[in-house]
């Protein structure tokens, strides 16, 4: 999804969910009435725009669209803080050039004419603080964000490692084989997870076709016969046509898939095509998609028709405000989420908090980070669970 198409949906979302604490039931409105009372004693003061380095454990290789991904990446962030000097941080989703146009234009704004605990934020044009304002309210509520959307999730959810991608082909001068991608399961399942979502297609970009699906079916087998009690997620990234990924299902045999990610570019006529044999084959199997660059209404009618079980927009690119508004949705529809949060442990974390205060999370996806311009908090993996904080706000802390 391109971050200008992700700017015009979450906006849109958001025009349509500034009245939903009218639903509240009776206790749930009387709580936001109090929360919104102590938020309207503090006006925005203030708008700091960084970027943090979140550095993966080990290089991180090619997928069947990208090249080798690199050991981390660059976050856009920002801290808010109020007039009474409590503050709050989190993603920045506007370019980092455009931090004095927002403030200029919120500045001296009480925090309740911009954001609702019961709703999220409440003006389009401060989308750019999705993140920062649900984390300031947490801060100064004293509550963390999980608590302000209603506990009705677990504390604890499933949470995948998405960090298995083709490193058998790198080095490309000397690629390390098969035994590198075992490495790296190994280095997961030790680190505390019990899921492991693998990349495939190595046949659409860097590998002969059938070469590339034997390969697949090879690595699929390995990771299941050296890990009888991890699930294994696969994911496409668009990689395959269908027949070319029913011939990989075959190839697997009865191994089983918690979830299919992203196998070919959705169509109705593909996924019908893919259900039938999964009916017959696989029935258990979760078909999971919309994170790269999905027509919005085309998904809904593939969610709507029990076509893809899983809805994947990605937690930053669409907005955790976005997120609140879509996943009761999706829960009314009997399907399930998992937003995309690749790259960086703190969409991991945001996804926690929806996945604790919401439910409807059937597994977070899990980036293994380390970084020395952040504090992660006390999130805690265990035995394949993650646990969301509960310290204030999202729980996370801005070095220097």
């Amino acid at each position: 999804m391109k971050m200008d198409r992700r700017q015009f949906l979450g906006q849109t979302l958001l025009l349509s969910v500034a009245g939903c604490s009218s639903v509240l039931d009776k206790g749930a409105a009387e709580q936001a009435k109090e929360w919104n009372a102590i938020l309207s004693r503090h006006r925005l003061e203030g708008l700091e725009v960084k970027t943090v380095q979140l550095n993966w454990p080990r290089l991180v290789g090619k997928n069947s669209r990208l090249d080798v991904h690199g050991r981390g990446l660059r976050e856009t962030v920002c801290r808010i803080w109020t007039d009474k000097g409590v503050s709050g941080w989190g993603a920045f989703l506007d370019r980092r050039e455009n931090a004095a146009r927002v403030l200029d234009r919120f500045k001296g704004m009480l925090i309740t004419e911009l954001f609702d605990p019961a709703v999220g934020i409440i003006k389009p044009e401060a989308r750019p603080l999705d993140f920062a304002m649900h984390d300031l309210a947490g801060v100064i509520l004293n509550l963390p964000v999980y608590a302000m959307l209603g506990k009705h999730g677990p504390k604890g959810n499933l949470c995948y490692s998405g960090m298995i991608y083709f490193d058998d082909l790198e080095p490309s001068e000397n690629p390390a084989g098969i035994s590198k991608v075992m490495e790296n399961c190994r280095f997961d399942v030790d680190y505390g997870y019990r899921q492991l979502k693998v990349k495939i297609g190595r046949g659409n970009r860097w590998m002969e076709k059938q070469a590339g699906i034997a390969r697949d079916i090879e690595v699929t087998r390995k990771i299941a016969e050296a890990y009888p009690k991890v699930d294994i997620l696969v994911d496409g990234n668009d990689g395959f046509t269908c027949d070319e990924f029913i011939q990989y299902l075959e190839g697997i045999g009865d191994i089983k898939l918690f979830w299919i990610e992203e196998p070919f570019a959705e169509t109705r006529q593909d996924y019908q095509k893919l259900r039938a044999w999964l009916r017959q084959k696989r029935s258990k199997t979760l078909l999971a998609d919309g994170e790269y660059d999905p027509d919005e209404a085309q998904l809904m009618e593939l969610l709507k028709s029990k076509l893809i079980d899983v809805s994947l927009q990605d937690v930053c690119g669409y907005g955790f405000t976005a997120w609140r508004k879509l996943i009761p949705v999706l829960k009314e529809i009997g399907v399930t989420s998992s937003p995309h949060a690749w790259g960086s442990r703190l969409k991991t974390n945001y996804t926690a908090h929806l996945a604790s205060g919401l439910g409807n999370v059937v597994t977070i996806e899990g980036v293994t980070c380390s970084s020395e311009d952040v504090d992660f908090g006390d999130y805690v993996l265990k035995n394949g669970k993650l646990m969301t904080s509960e310290a204030p706000g999202f729980g996370m802390r801005l070095k220097g």
